[in-house]
């Protein structure tokens, strides 16, 4: 069926159930979106259940826009006259491409209403389709420049979205002569392009006979191991791809993605708001310590922002079709903020398999523990990184007394703290430990100098607390305490501030980054490793191969490049328990737990010890089919 003869057939069927005096002007694919277009949005508005009647019965998701706009300057005097002005409304941005207006207010809920009541009064009142947006308590330059350069790019990116929604609505019946459908073989491949027996470079080729997705695009972490293989036959050419989803932030799932766009790639990116945020920041940061270390540079800013105008956010629990075939579905995975576990869903009831990217199986300050009920699931990638049989981590509350224990014996003796620490997730996980301890006094009273990515990453977890666990939540909007606001924080953002820091009172420093692998956690090293006094508290994962590695594994003279080679004389901790991962014991909780049971499972993301153990050990518990895999493998899913 040609796709207009689809949207004509969607169309009838929309004005079969659309009350009278209700007029359909047009429907057209917008990504994975079916918009409406009609002259009477505030008739929609009235009938509350009208698109959700639509997006079942149709199984789509809707979205209404008008055809007829009122004046954006009267609009926007009714939209504070509807909402109430305890809302804190920031901004208000009128879209004529799409019909839509941007509010961004300090409490987007009260702009939505009780089960959407006063976003439904907006529409009543001006016609325009209201989107909400948060107003960051902490002002984030990334997110700000993200929602400007889109909105800058608004005509070009409808157009990208009536492209890819066509792509994704294409008819992929075989058909005979005389236009009968013929039968074809069905089956789901993975096509492991990295990630596996190693951390580090994960991406993975979904494949049907119709689709192909790639599962992140990342780095090794200790710069040995180059790129994903992205030129094998399976997925090569890229303009091939239907879509690639991202399931975090981190730069070893997704600092390579711009680089697709650089060779070929025309596609969406889906992730959730935050990871697109986050990886933004991340991607332009990856590429500045590139060039300042001399490397070649992969790509190139211009990539990042393709990347961002190509990118498709989607929230945790919404089901969305992303190719012809293909359903994805995120969820929660406790990991950082805005992590996602993918769950796709294949063909009419054919196949399910789920992609977990790294995942936290327990509640942590930031997050709730990783989802484990799926509506159905056949096969589960699964992060093994603490997979070893000696992969234990002690409780948080442990990891957060030997915190504060080593922080007390290092003041008390004149000397500073030092916390290399990834920019999101473990950064403000030990921040909001330190602010506690602070509080309850568990530790003194001294400035916690923050330096690198952590703040600007902070302020992002600040704009969407709706991603935050449910304790943490209700501290920042019930008792109006945001920890991360607190005076103890203090930002470094030159190396003025940086030398005055080394030269100053006893103190707590967490810069990044967190393997030692570059940034300004090397300034500190250098100024204060050869003072006993002083320690190094690692509290994340150290890949081999980094500088980190080695340093936790006891080496005293490490080559720091062209400034030589430094003696570590200072005291070195490592506190387990802050990790993101999942441990050992977590992990196989997780199967033991999972609804369904998957019938295959395969450990990924961990080195070779780790991911052999994982799969032994699961199997000779449950008796699921598993798998270790190694790179360039295919597998036929069914």
């Amino acid at each position: 069926m040609l796709i207009e003869d689809r949207l004509k057939e969607l169309k009838d069927k929309i004005n079969e159930k659309v009350p009278a005096g209700i007029t359909v002007q047009q429907v057209e694919f917008e990504g994975p979106e079916l918009v409406i277009y009609t002259d009477d949005p505030k008739k929609f508005a009235d009938e509350a259940d009208l698109i959700r009647v639509l997006a079942r019965d149709l199984r789509k998701r809707i979205v209404v826009r008008p055809t007829i706009l009122e004046d954006p300057e009267k609009a926007a005097v009714e939209i504070r006259a509807v909402v109430p002005e305890s809302s804190g409304i920031t901004d208000i941005f009128f879209d004529a491409d799409t019909g839509e207006v941007l509010i961004e207010a300090e409490k987007p809920g009260v702009v939505i209403g009780k089960n959407g009541t006063t976003l439904r009064d907006i529409t009543r009142h001006i016609g325009w389709t209201p989107k909400v947006v948060r107003t960051p308590p902490i002002e984030s330059s990334t997110v700000k420049q993200v929602r400007q350069y889109l909105r800058s790019v608004n005509e070009d990116r409808k157009q990208f979205l009536r492209t890819i929604g066509r792509r994704i609505h294409r008819d992929i019946v075989a058909r005979d002569e005389t236009g009968n459908a013929l039968k074809k073989d069905q089956w789901v491949r993975v096509t492991t392009l990295g990630c596996c027996r190693e951390v580090g470079r994960a991406a993975f080729l979904l494949t049907t006979p119709d689709s192909r997705v790639l599962i992140d695009c990342g780095e090794k972490p200790d710069n040995a191991g180059g790129t994903p293989y992205l030129y094998v036959p399976e997925i090569h050419p890229l303009a091939q791809l239907d879509a690639v989803v991202l399931t975090h932030a981190h730069l070893d799932h997704c600092a390579l993605i711009p680089l697709l766009y650089k060779y070929g790639y025309e596609g969406p990116v889906y992730s959730t708001p935050p990871t697109r945020d986050l990886s933004a920041m991340l991607q332009l940061d990856y590429l500045d310590v590139i060039n300042k270390e001399g490397r070649k540079i992969p790509y190139s800013s211009n990539e990042v922002k393709t990347y961002i105008r190509h990118s498709i956010t989607l929230n945790y629990g919404s089901v969305t079709d992303i190719a012809p075939d293909i359903k994805l579905t995120f969820h929660n995975a406790g990991h950082i903020l805005g992590s996602a576990i993918a769950h796709f869903h294949v063909g009419d009831g054919l196949y399910n398999i789920a992609f977990t990217g790294d995942f936290n199986y327990s509640k942590s300050r930031l997050f709730n523990p990783a989802i484990n009920q799926f509506p159905r699931l056949e096969t589960l990638f699964m992060e093994s990184t603490y997979g070893g049989s000696n992969d234990f981590q002690p409780a948080r509350s442990d990891a957060e007394e030997k915190l504060y224990e080593t922080i007390n014996a290092v003041l008390s003796r004149g000397g500073k703290v030092i916390i290399p620490a990834f920019a999101v997730g473990r950064s403000q996980e030990v921040m909001l430990a330190l602010e506690e301890g602070m509080r309850l006094g568990k530790i003194p009273q001294v400035k916690i100098y923050i330096d690198g990515m952590i703040r600007e990453a902070t302020a992002i977890h600040t704009t969407y607390p709706e991603y935050l666990n449910t304790d943490l939540r209700n501290l920042i909007f019930r008792e109006g305490h945001n920890p991360f606001l607190a005076e103890c924080f203090q930002q470094v953002d030159s190396s003025e501030v940086r030398e005055k820091v080394v030269n100053g009172d006893p103190c707590v420093i967490i810069s990044t980054s967190g393997m030692l692998n570059g940034g300004p956690i090397m300034e500190y090293l250098l100024s204060l490793a050869e003072d006993e006094k002083n320690a190094l508290v690692f509290v994340g994962y150290q890949a081999d191969g980094t500088l980190g590695r080695r340093i936790q594994k006891g080496w005293r003279e490490v080559p720091m490049g062209r400034k030589g080679t430094i003696t570590i004389n200072l005291e070195i901790v490592t506190v387990d328990g802050f990790s993101g991962h999942s441990d050992r014991r977590q992990l196989m909780n997780y199967i033991g737990q999972i609804q369904p049971r998957p019938e295959k499972i395969f450990c990924i993301h961990g080195d070779e010890n780790n991911t052999i153990d994982l799969a032994s050990s699961i199997y000779k518990r449950y008796h699921i089919q598993t798998h270790s895999p190694m790179n360039l493998e295919t597998y036929r899913m069914c």
